[in-house]
């Protein structure tokens, strides 16, 4: 590992070439970038400048079309590409020999992350394993998932106090104190990859924290720190921009902007400790790679691309989703691939339904944005069908989504650590005959117990008065009825609970993505009551579904007929079955199709070995699925691979309430089995 002085001066130097003027510097290209790459890299071994300036040459015209996009050909954009390409030959010239060998590996499967045997497991690790040495000890209850990829969520060196939930970051360079340090990480990285998991950690992109070293110069007035921010003498351009602006947090952090002690205004999209960085100065984009590439160099192989649709503001308009941002996020995944391509990106853009298949790319920016987007409108529309027993949303919604490239995966997930907002378009709901504010406030309702017979368990988070939005806090187990229906000891209940937890898994792991299982979902884990007893959290809902794991509940697994048991045992079924059929690669085309009854939910994927149809049944009695949308089959029979049982296809096939189907023709069947 280099000097981690070394590392800094990459700021700085970006910073007052940015700064700078006189005459432009002559635009690379990719001859003269590999001639200075090549003089970079004196002293290398051959082969392996040769296989550097391979790469270069392949994802240099991602990296220079994206970066004169945003940047320009002007001096301040020349000067800091140079650096920019001096700072890839450096980190690769720095990488461990293991993962330049998982460099290898991956260049010739770049798929690896869309394979059916990919599965995610996502948690804090504090909360998982107490420290990363803890979560390490816990790698063989992963591998009975057959984990292949841990996210662990914020680790690195938070602000003290609030720090909303560690992604206010005071140093990128150091891991949180009471998790351990760099030295561990890259002793847990070794110790996943020996067990061909990959880990994912949090990178936050849009902000840092007021305590960062950056922000505490620019507070002191360094003006090549200030640089860093979007930082304004007075409220004159603040009150500018705020006319278009929402609020993401209107209860507990209303605005976007924050007075500094000496009358400054610093632009704060989030909280008043959370600066927003200037993407329009090159050294940020320098700065953070760096970070990217010293944190891929211990081990990590992908970035969850925190915040990024806030990245680039232009005004006159919200500040969300700015074409730029797409132009980033290329030039960023440009350098990784030359760099380190081992690693993937998975950007977090919870956003709608239009944008939301932006951040794998379309158009010119298809295929070369990120690897990986949560896919937050299935989840959405899991949730509305749960409580509304009726699909016909879901159909409507997530059949109108545009094609994902081939190359690509959605991040598919049913809980995560965040609340989950009712993104319904009115206009979506408008088609289906139901009226969209008066459907979220329902959902809220209903997911905080409010609504008469709701079997479910949460609390309202952010609740708006003036447009009456409102989002849920509560675990995977206590909003599918798992927490009221042991509370009234009724082995029913409990039964409907854990076919609906079965549901949601089953959506997910069928779906053409990256499945991502949320901490003791594999287990039912109910909400966490006590956390108002934590003032840091107190007045954060979301504290609800983030619990310590309960590694006693987790023993239970091994107990036949316990509700751990069994949920943990329909998980690994449903994992068994995907990791063995093809269908299930992400690139295998996904289509949405009208189940014939507004309780089913369909689809189908088309692999040229024959179709797989997934249906799931979302009403509390059983249905039938229409003999017409059955697989062609030359026999005449079908086989629903969860169950193993066979069907014919000129009949129509019943579902149970609550029932999930994964159909193949037989001949298929016999290949998977």
């Amino acid at each position: 590992m280099a000097d981690p002085s070394a590392r800094s001066m990459a700021r700085s130097t970006a910073a007052r070439s940015s700064s700078s003027t006189g005459s432009p510097y002559p635009s690379l290209d990719v001859a003269s970038a590999t001639s200075l790459a090549r003089s970079r890299l004196s002293g290398m071994s051959p082969a392996d400048v040769e296989l550097f300036l391979g790469r270069l040459a392949h994802w240099w015209p991602d990296l220079e079309t994206a970066w004169t996009a945003v940047y320009g050909p002007d001096a301040r954009g020349a000067r800091a590409l140079r650096l920019l390409l001096h700072l890839l030959a450096d980190r690769y010239r720095e990488r461990p020999p293991a993962l330049r060998s998982l460099d290898l590996d991956r260049s010739d499967h770049p798929d690896w992350f869309q394979e059916p045997s990919m599965v995610g497991y996502v948690c804090y690790p504090a909360l998982f394993g107490g420290t990363l040495t803890g979560v390490g000890e816990h790698l063989d209850y992963l591998a009975e998932l057959h984990v292949r990829y841990l996210h662990l969520m914020p680790l690195l060196r938070s602000r003290p106090g609030e720090a909303d939930g560690g992604y206010a970051v005071a140093d990128y360079r150091e891991i949180e104190p009471a998790l351990g340090t760099m030295d561990d990480l890259e002793r847990l990285c070794d110790g996943l990859r020996e067990r061909g998991i990959s880990l994912c950690i949090d990178l936050v992109l849009n902000h840092t924290a007021a305590e960062h070293p950056w922000a505490l110069a620019a507070a002191a007035g360094d003006p090549e720190a200030a640089a860093m921010y979007r930082i304004y003498p007075d409220r004159t351009e603040p009150d500018r921009w705020e006319r278009m602006l929402p609020d993401t947090f209107p209860e507990t952090a209303p605005g976007n902007f924050t007075e500094l002690a000496d009358g400054r205004w610093v632009w704060t999209t989030f909280h008043d400790f959370q600066w927003d960085l200037d993407w329009s100065n090159p050294a940020v984009f320098l700065e953070m790679t760096d970070v990217l590439l010293s944190l891929a160099a211990r081990g990590v192989e992908a970035f969850r691309l925190d915040a990024v649709a806030f990245m680039w503001k232009r005004m006159g308009t919200d500040c969300q989703n700015q074409p730029e941002v797409h132009d980033l996020l290329q030039a960023l995944r440009a350098c990784a691939r030359i760099s380190t391509p081992a690693v993937v990106f998975k950007a977090e853009a919870i956003v709608g339904p239009d944008e939301l298949v932006r951040y794998l790319g379309v158009g010119a920016h298809e295929g070369r944005v990120s690897d990986l987007a949560y896919h937050n409108s299935l989840m959405v529309q899991f949730w509305s069908a749960l409580a509304t027993r009726d699909a016909r949303l879901a159909t409507k919604v997530l059949r109108a989504l545009p094609t994902k490239p081939s190359t690509t995966a959605w991040a598919t997930y049913i809980r995560c650590h965040d609340d989950i907002g009712w993104a319904v378009m009115d206009e979506d709901a408008a088609a289906v005959g139901w009226e969209g504010r008066a459907h979220r406030s329902f959902l809220s309702d209903f997911y905080a117990g409010r609504f008469p017979e709701s079997f479910a368990r949460g609390e309202v988070f952010q609740y708006v008065p003036w447009t009456g939005d409102s989002r849920i806090s509560g675990t995977f187990g206590s909003l599918a009825g798992l927490e009221s229906a042991l509370e009234t000891d009724d082995p029913d209940l409990v039964t409907a609970a854990i076919e609906r937890i079965r549901m949601g898994h089953a959506l997910i792991l069928a779906w053409d993505g990256l499945p991502l299982l949320y901490m003791g979902d594999e287990i039912g884990l109910r909400n966490d009551w006590t956390y108002v007893a934590e003032p840091a959290h107190a007045q954060d809902t979301r504290w609800l579904h983030r619990p310590r794991m309960d590694w006693a509940a987790a023993e239970q697994r091994n107990r036949a007929d316990t509700v751990e048991a069994r949920i943990h045992a329909d998980l690994r079924g449903l994992i068994a079955v995907r990791r063995a059929c093809r269908h299930f690669h992400a690139a295998v085309p996904l289509e949405v199709i009208d189940g014939g009854d507004a309780a089913l939910f369909t689809f189908r994927r088309d692999h040229p070995t024959g179709t797989l149809l997934s249906v799931l049944n979302f009403a509390d009695a059983p249905r039938a699925l229409p003999a017409a949308l059955l697989p062609a089959t030359r026999s005449g029979v079908v086989v629903d691979l969860l169950a193993g049982s066979r069907h014919r296809t000129d009949r129509p096939m019943a579902l149970a309430a609550r029932g999930v189907r994964w159909l193949v023709a037989d001949d298929i069947a016999d290949d998977i089995a």
